[in-house]
């Protein structure tokens, strides 16, 4: 494995450094996931899957920390 420097906007840096840590996951494995799969996936699959993935993250969400006991079950 090789270290490598790469330009980012400081908030979405920011941003995306609490999402990984929010959810205990590398930094570093994303960004490698992410570029892994803009070089192994077919062009329709990964442009389809984008809008997709667009589409989600700018839907309204309600955030939920006790499934069961804020719908009753």
């Amino acid at each position: 494995m090789t270290l490598k420097t790469f330009n980012v906007e400081q908030a979405v840096y920011q941003k995306f450094s609490a999402i990984c840590k929010e959810q205990g996951m590398s930094m570093s494995k994303q960004v490698e996931r992410f570029m892994q799969a803009m070089v192994e996936e077919e062009p329709i699959a990964r442009k389809e899957y984008l809008e997709k993935l667009d589409r989600i993250r700018k839907g309204k969400f309600i955030r939920v920390d006790d499934f069961a006991k804020r719908y009753g079950l």
